[in-house]
């Protein structure tokens, strides 16, 4: 068995999740960490069984604790967890039989009696550390945590929630918003992938500053207060952008507005918030963003009477989605229309009479240079603000 272990310890990951809901419809990777776990533990249970020893409660507790510790953090429902333990004990059984020979009945057994400590071992371990977890003291200190930065958010008096979460306020913050890309998932495992993002934000963000960080994540958006003068050079947030991407396994938009005084927070985490929506609905690249990459865009979206004119612009296009598709195809290409017609998969000609289409309508020609730049800012405005079709006749 110690052998083949490397080519068994995913069918004992694969056997301990089965198909049950909601794990079946988690990402592949939301229990990457457990298969390391798995063939951690089995090697030493393994070497153990094969000296003939006994696999202490605190061995097991070794391997096994800091998983079960983040997923109770992630509130994975504890019966699905104990499931999947059995579940892979008993793949280990199964293991075990099949290279068992008619003469190792009595090791066999054996095995089977020690298998069983094991799993005694891992029950009581998941069970122990589901119940630190939900009496935790660094449960309420998160969410004291989080009400105080709510408060700096919203402006309001902060000094008594301060001292609840234990943390000195700073006269200046850096203020990042942060935005994954929301795929739709059902209701269970959105909550899951909620929770352990949230957790991994915390870490990622508390060990980058390198003290506690105070942000108001709810899986969809986050604005976090970084204090002026953390250990680490925390505006370096392309790489923190790069990370969380890869962590939450979608494009993550982040902003970042540096050294805020604490009574503008509210206005710097709005601005925040705008910039990596602009972002996210003018199709940039997931990676962190601040107001001087986006000015033009920024500035065409703030109300007015010009934005609106703008928007009027595009109007008699809202009822074509094929013309949006092809202005902006348009736009992204510039003078390169079989690049631009090939994007949208139609004929060159049939681009071209596309655009003519799109001068008729809104007399603006989208190949003239001044026309293109106008077509250009009317398409932002409609992004960030879209017109009803009615205004388009």
């Amino acid at each position: 068995m110690l052998d083949r272990l490397p080519r068994f310890a995913e069918r004992i990951l694969a056997s301990g999740l089965g198909s049950t809901s909601p794990t079946a419809d988690l990402p592949e990777d939301h229990f990457v960490e457990v298969l390391g776990t798995i063939y951690g533990c089995a090697h030493a249970f393994l070497h153990a069984t094969d000296q003939g020893r006994e696999f202490t409660y605190e061995e097991v507790a070794g391997f096994v604790g800091p998983v079960v510790e983040h997923h109770a953090e992630d509130r994975l429902p504890l019966r699905l967890l104990v499931e999947a333990v059995h579940g892979s004990a008993r793949q280990v059984l199964r293991e075990a039989v099949e290279l068992s020979g008619p003469d190792e009945l009595d090791e066999l057994v054996d095995f089977g009696d020690r298998l069983l400590q094991l799993l005694m071992h891992i029950t009581t371990v998941t069970v122990e550390s589901y119940g630190t977890v939900e009496q935790s003291i660094h449960h309420a200190e998160r969410e004291a945590r989080r009400a105080l930065c709510a408060a700096l958010l919203r402006g309001q008096p902060a000094e008594e929630l301060a001292a609840r979460a234990d943390l000195a306020l700073s006269e200046r913050y850096t203020v990042l918003a942060i935005g994954p890309r929301i795929e739709e998932q059902p209701a269970a495992v959105a909550n899951l992938l909620t929770r352990r993002r949230i957790r991994l934000l915390q870490h990622t963000l508390d060990r980058l500053a390198g003290a506690p960080t105070l942000h108001t994540f709810d899986g969809s958006h986050a604005i976090a207060l970084l204090p002026n003068g953390s250990e680490s050079d925390i505006t370096e947030t392309s790489g923190l952008a790069s990370e969380l991407a890869e962590q939450f396994g979608v494009d993550v938009f982040l902003a970042e507005i540096p050294a805020v005084p604490r009574d503008s927070i509210p206005d710097a985490a709005q601005q925040a918030t705008e910039l990596t929506e602009l972002a996210r609905l003018l199709g940039r690249p997931s990676g962190a963003y601040r107001l001087d990459d986006l000015l033009l865009e920024y500035q065409l979206t703030r109300p007015g009477s010009a934005r609106d004119r703008l928007a009027e612009r595009i109007a008699p296009l809202l009822r074509s989605p094929h013309l949006l598709e092809t202005l902006d195809a348009h736009l992204r290409h510039g003078s390169d229309r079989k690049a631009a017609a090939a994007e949208i998969h139609v004929h060159p000609n049939t681009f071209s009479y596309r655009l003519r289409r799109i001068a008729e309508l809104t007399g603006t020609d989208p190949g003239d240079p001044n026309g293109s730049r106008l077509l250009a800012a009317a398409l932002t405005v409609h992004r960030l603000h879209p017109v009803p079709e009615t205004i388009g006749g």
